[in-house]
């Protein structure tokens, strides 16, 4: 009886292994993320980026679905099946703007000003194990990486 030795593939060692990557490194941080705050967003019945929306309207309600989405970093295109099923389920309410009727404006109703209380406190800082000072710098250097990402694609670098 033969036997066949499998083998591992070796990466040569000028190669970067996966955990290399920066970009591997905040997508897996951010499906960590979205583990960790599903039990949050379950008990609100929300998405995160239903959740993430109703927090920027927090800090700036009655703003455009324009706004909002530069904020949020969304297509128009992806934000408004958000807005409308906020709208269904009596979170916000959307109008055209009687000034310029091209513009829709997004605002909060009292229901979900109320989430606020209900969620706005539990955040995930605790479970990142950062202390105060390390999550700050942490968020401070992703903001980065991203709008130097940004300024990078706008350019039409490759």
């Amino acid at each position: 009886m033969e036997t066949t030795n499998v083998t591992t593939p070796t990466i040569p060692p000028e190669m970067p292994r996966l955990g290399d990557f920066l970009c591997f490194a905040v997508y897996s941080a951010n499906l960590a993320y979205g583990r960790a705050y599903k039990p949050i967003l379950d008990e609100l019945g929300l998405t995160y980026t239903q959740w993430i929306t109703i927090v920027a309207l927090w800090e700036h309600d009655e703003q455009t679905v324009s706004g909002l989405g530069d904020k949020l970093f969304l297509e128009s295109n992806t934000l408004t099946p958000i807005l409308k099923k906020l709208e269904a389920l009596g979170y916000l309410e959307r109008r055209r703007d009687p000034h310029d009727e091209r513009q829709v404006i997004v605002r909060l109703t009292d229901a979900g000003r109320a989430l606020r209380e209900k969620g706005a406190q539990r955040t995930l800082v605790h479970a990142t194990g950062l202390d105060a000072d390390q999550f700050a710098t942490a968020r401070r250097t992703m903001n980065e990486v991203r709008d130097n990402l940004l300024r990078h694609t706008q350019r039409g670098a490759a």
